[in-house]
């Protein structure tokens, strides 16, 4: 099963994702379930740091099943703002997949 942990502060404001596991819903390189996480999450982390210009925080596993991200602590409103927008909307995404393939995938939304 793929286990996403979100982490906010006190503002709501998600300061570290974490995805790991596999959703073992197919044979390796044709589990599509994994590959639309991995799309959609890869995705939002190249979009933010494209159109922000910010660098993030990222772990992945040499084997793919880990992927981490911890915003930085001290950037500008303005690069909050937009941050945070996106990684809402990878929240969206993920969610929606797991609407429809809940027994592969997991979100735990910390502080919300």
């Amino acid at each position: 099963m793929i286990k996403v942990d979100v982490r906010r502060d006190q503002e709501g404001y998600i300061h570290t994702l974490t995805i790991k596991g596999h959703a073992d819903a197919g044979p390796h390189g044709y589990d599509l379930i994994c590959a639309g996480v991995s799309a959609v999450s890869f995705g939002s982390l190249n979009a933010i740091q494209s159109l922000t210009g910010l660098e993030l925080d990222i772990k992945q596993g040499d084997r793919g099943g880990f992927l981490r991200c911890d915003v930085p602590l001290n950037i500008d409103t303005e690069c909050q703002e937009k941050v945070q927008l996106l990684l809402e909307g990878m929240i969206v995404s993920l969610r929606t997949i797991e609407a429809s393939y809940g027994e592969h995938i997991q979100i735990e939304d910390h502080g919300r």
